[in-house]
């Protein structure tokens, strides 16, 4: 795998344009498995987890991003199987099942699996509520989390800007949260939304960002069909 010749390579160019401060790196275990879970405020935020954490982190990728045709979508798809990161498909239900069972491969295999609980990236900069898989998937494997969080990506890469600018970014590794490994068939709904719930306001914590009780795909489709009215910084009273 090519996934520390990118790393080695790229990564110093990356630096000189994002000059990352990494906190609580020791914080990452160095063997078995983990989690690793972020707020999600830019696109680079995928390249610099990997550049500042000792481990492969192992990311989901959309499934359109494997399924190109030609010259192009060949190389895009080995780009990213290269890099780490396989693929799921965001329209949920059983479709997304497959992704999942492959994270769970990986953690019991004593990997790192790098998540984004928010499920989409942030449309307005605050953190949203977050999805109940990763702590699922921590309490059927075992695995610590590691509440992450991102700060200063948005500023550097805006929604729809391809290219990010300089300046710099600061990526905060917390103390893990332990959890007790537990059979599938034992976990109530109540366990699983409190530890998700916990891990949330650890990265809130964190990152000093503005929390917002709301699925971010639900705020995005209430902007999406107008039902959210914005302040003018991109926020809104329907989300606030």
């Amino acid at each position: 795998m090519l996934y520390w010749f990118f790393v080695k390579t790229l990564s110093p160019l990356a630096r000189r344009r994002f000059n990352p401060t990494c906190v609580g790196v020791e914080n990452i275990p160095k063997e078995g498995g983990a989690i690793i879970a972020a707020n999600h405020l830019a696109v680079i935020d995928d390249a610099v987890i990997p550049m500042t954490s000792p481990r492969m982190v192992h990311f989901m990728g959309k499934a359109e991003y494997f399924e190109g045709k030609g010259i192009k979508g060949r190389f895009k798809k080995w780009w990213f199987t290269q890099a780490g990161v396989f693929p799921v498909d965001r329209s949920g239900g059983s479709k997304s099942l497959g992704a999942m069972e492959t994270a769970r491969e990986i953690i019991e295999n004593g990997h790192v699996f790098g998540i984004h609980p928010e499920g989409t990236r942030s449309p307005d900069g605050r953190l949203y509520r977050g999805h109940t898989g990763v702590a699922r998937l921590a309490l059927e494997t075992g695995a610590p989390i590691i509440p992450t969080a991102l700060i200063g990506t948005r500023d550097l890469q805006q929604p729809g800007q391809v290219m990010p600018s300089k300046g710099h970014v600061t990526v905060i590794y917390g103390e893990p949260i332990e959890v007790e490994k537990h059979d599938a068939s034992e976990l109530t709904h109540e366990e699983i939304r409190e530890l998700t719930d916990r891990m949330m306001r650890r990265i809130q914590e964190m990152s000093g960002q503005e929390y917002v009780d709301m699925y971010a795909q639900t705020y995005k489709k209430m902007l999406k069909d107008g039902a959210a009215e914005s302040d003018g910084d991109g926020k809104s009273a329907a989300g606030a």
